[in-house]
């Protein structure tokens, strides 16, 4: 049961963490972009969920999503502008529970430093929209050597017409 005291103690903790970065980082990457859209409209747009990974830039439980196992040919766009963003020629299984790339598609996505949770990342967002995607680390695949971890509800999958 939370009582007045265990109540001040978590809002004094909370003030400590934000002032020194520890809670999530900003709801979408600093910058312009060519697709804007108000709060109110996208949460009209988007699932919850999605709205919870590409706005406040959330994290979808490893293994929950149906992309993690997208093996046709196509291309994976942000779910926010439908701007294609990475090509299943560089998709690989990382083995982590999400959908790993090892490169975006030219000019797709942007990174951002992410200091949130008191840990250093590379957040990565649509160019387009600034939508929050996932996160680049250095231990991919040749010929980059980088891992794209993106969330699968921050995507929908184009596949190549047959």
């Amino acid at each position: 049961m939370l009582n007045r005291r265990l109540f001040l103690i978590a809002a004094a903790l909370g003030a400590v963490a934000t002032r020194l970065g520890l809670g999530s980082g900003p709801a979408v990457a600093a910058g312009k972009f060519p697709v804007i859209h108000t709060d109110e409209e996208w949460h009209k747009l988007l699932t919850s969920d999605q709205y919870d990974v590409l706005r406040g830039e959330g994290t979808e439980y490893p293994f929950s999503s149906a992309l993690l196992h997208e093996e046709r040919k196509g291309n994976f766009a942000c779910a926010g502008c439908q701007q294609d963003v990475f090509s299943s020629s560089a998709k690989f299984d990382s083995g982590t529970g999400w959908p790993s790339f090892w490169a975006p598609i030219a000019d797709a996505v942007g990174t951002t430093e992410d200091h949130s949770f008191g840990m250093a990342r590379t957040a990565v967002h649509c160019s387009r929209c600034g939508g929050h995607l996932g996160h680049v680390f250095p231990d991919g695949p040749k010929p980059t050597g980088l891992r794209y971890c993106i969330n699968g509800v921050a995507m929908t999958f184009h596949p190549v017409s047959a």
